[in-house]
């Protein structure tokens, strides 16, 4: 396009969700409460395991960093969408936009990257138990945080400075609740071919890669269990598991049928809904997940009550 065609684009216009107005009220005070069960969650988790003696071991470290993500994941999105609603104010500035999605695609890749580690943790503690404090050392433990971190940050980086390379025309009405990828580049008047090859190369290598690495290590686990058939083991090989497995389930689960499994009517509002299931409802499910079904979680926060009930009596 000819540069006397092209308008700078200073904001974009956030459609947001296809509520009807009647409705809205309703729906702010549902994600305003989902907003606070989110935040609230993952806080006390992480302060469990800051404050518990007995967390202090590497599925807790990689935990604590998981609730860490889901928190910051969540409030990429959500305060912008409430604020939207109360507000009626469409409006994200051109720079709000592109942070929102670096801090989206950090954010959503540590997660990704962290379920891997936490798989890999359970994979080494029930098929190597007794080398699993050697093999699971604080510098290995720290080093795959690390790296989670810096890959991470390395590819939200990538495609933010692609997106801020292109050029945007007349349009800059974005039908989601917030500055996703896809939806940016359809608005673009310039050539993303570029874009989207990195995207595909590159979610090839945060998505793909490590939900396999997480079927092999669960199929390893399930060979070591068949192998020595008890019902001890199998109990415990699923109190151990049951947790990560649904937070994987509910992750990937709604991110596969989202992106690898498009459909043809009404997209826009599949589109929405599915994101709405990964960005908001799954980490607002995750603490209760780890909660009500990890033991070790429900006598941290016995123990940390008790120890409070004991100060004030003091």
């Amino acid at each position: 396009m000819a540069e006397g065609n092209q308008t700078v684009i200073f904001q974009f216009l956030l459609l947001g969700l296809p509520i009807p107005p009647e409705h809205q009220q309703l729906y702010y005070a549902l994600f305003l409460a989902m907003y606070l069960t989110t935040v609230l969650g993952n806080l006390i988790i992480i302060i469990l395991i800051r404050l518990d003696s007995h967390l202090h071991t590497p599925m807790y470290l990689f935990l604590s960093n998981l609730s860490f993500s889901d928190l910051c994941f969540s409030s990429v999105t959500m305060p912008k969408l409430l604020l939207n609603m109360q507000s009626q104010d469409p409006s994200i500035p051109y720079a709000g936009c592109l942070a929102q999605m670096y801090f989206f695609l950090l954010f959503g890749d540590l997660e990704s990257f962290l379920l891997v580690a936490m798989a890999y943790d359970r994979y080494v503690a029930i098929c190597f138990p007794l080398h699993y404090m050697s093999i699971m050392s604080p510098k290995l433990c720290v080093s795959l945080v690390l790296l989670s971190w810096v890959l991470t940050t390395f590819h939200a980086m990538l495609h933010t400075l692609l997106m801020a390379r292109l050029s945007f025309c007349e349009d800059n009405v974005i039908p989601h609740f917030f500055c996703d990828m896809s939806a940016l580049l359809k608005l673009s008047c310039s050539d993303t071919y570029v874009n989207e090859l990195v995207i595909f190369v590159m979610g090839s290598l945060i998505l793909v890669i490590p939900f396999v690495l997480i079927l092999v290590s669960y199929a390893r686990i399930v060979s070591s269990i068949l192998k020595v058939p008890s019902a001890r083991g199998i109990r415990k090989a699923f109190s151990t598991c049951g947790s990560h497995l649904c937070v994987v389930s509910l992750f990937y689960g709604t991110v596969i049928g989202l992106y690898l499994c498009p459909s043809a009517n009404n997209s826009t509002v599949k589109d929405t809904v599915m994101a709405m299931m990964y960005t908001v409802v799954t980490p607002m499910l995750n603490p209760f997940i780890y909660s009500l079904r990890n033991r070790d979680m429900k006598g941290a926060l016995a123990r940390v009550i008790c120890k409070k009930k004991v100060f004030f009596c003091l």
